[in-house]
C-alpha cells in the first residue's frame, strides 16, 4: 500500500467513526461517511467494500488505542504510579477522542453484537493480565486490598464518563477544561489515597499536596 493509500484510508476511518459514533451502525451509510471524508462513494468502496467492513475497521483501531495504555501497566513499577498512569491515560482518550468511547458505549447498550469474539478475547485476555499483576501487588502489600476487576470497572466508569456523558458534564461545567482538570486532581486524590498500601478500607487519608496535585501537565504518557 502506497503512502497515499494509507493516508486515504485514515482518512475513511477517521470520518466514518465520527459518523458511526453519531448515527450507530444502522444509522449509518456509506454515502454520509463519503461525505465527512470529503470522498466520493465510488473512491471509499475502493478502499473498502462494504460498510461492515469500514465499521471494523474502526472498532480495530479504537479498541487497539484504548487497550494499549491497559498493556503498559509496569509489574515492577510503583503501583500508584501505573494505575494513575493508566487512569490520566485514559481521562485523556476521552477528552481527545470522545467519539470513540460513544461508539463503544452505543456497542454495548445494543448487545454488543459485532464485539462478542474481543470481548471474550482480546478485551479479556488483557484485563486478565492486568489484574494478574494488580492482584500481585494486593499480595505483596503494595497495593491497598482492592478487588482488581472491580478497580478496572472503577477507573472505566470515572473516566470513560466525560466522553459518553458529555452534555450532561457540560450542563453542569460548560469550561470543558475545568471540568477535565477537576476529574484529574479529584480522580488522582481518590486513588491515591484509597488505594495507598496503609489505606483504612472507608477512609481517605491524609496526603501531601505535592502527591495529590503530582502528574505533570495531565497529559496521556
Amino acid at each position: 500500500m502506497t503512502r497515499i493509500q494509507r493516508r486515504n484510508e485514515s482518512r475513511i476511518v477517521a470520518a466514518a467513526l465520527d459518523v458511526f459514533a453519531a448515527n450507530g451502525f444502522r444509522g449509518t451509510t456509506v454515502d454520509a461517511i463519503a461525505a465527512n471524508a470529503g470522498m466520493s462513494k465510488a473512491n471509499v468502496l475502493y478502499y473498502f467494500r462494504t460498510k461492515q467492513d469500514i465499521y471494523d475497521a474502526v472498532l480495530t483501531r479504537t479498541l487497539t488505542v484504548w487497550l494499549d495504555p491497559l498493556k503498559r501497566l509496569d509489574r515492577d513499577g510503583d503501583p500508584l504510579e501505573e494505575i494513575w498512569r493508566y487512569a490520566e491515560a485514559k481521562l485523556e482518550l476521552s477528552r481527545s477522542a470522545p467519539q470513540a468511547s460513544r461508539l463503544f458505549a452505543g456497542e454495548m447498550l445494543r448487545g454488543a453484537p459485532r464485539l462478542t469474539h474481543y470481548l471474550a478475547h482480546d478485551l479479556k485476555r488483557t484485563v486478565d493480565e492486568a489484574c494478574s499483576i494488580l492482584q500481585a501487588w494486593v499480595d505483596t502489600g503494595r497495593l491497598a486490598p482492592v478487588e482488581p476487576l472491580n478497580l478496572v470497572f472503577l477507573i472505566w466508569s470515572s473516566t470513560q464518563h466525560y466522553a459518553d456523558f458529555e452534555p450532561q458534564v457540560r450542563a453542569l461545567q460548560p469550561d470543558a477544561a475545568q471540568a477535565m482538570d477537576g476529574a484529574r486532581r479529584t480522580l488522582r486524590r481518590v486513588l491515591m489515597a484509597g488505594l495507598a498500601p496503609d489505606a483504612i478500607p472507608g477512609t481517605l487519608p491524609a496526603m501531601a499536596p505535592e502527591a495529590i496535585a503530582g502528574g505533570g501537565d495531565g497529559g496521556a504518557r
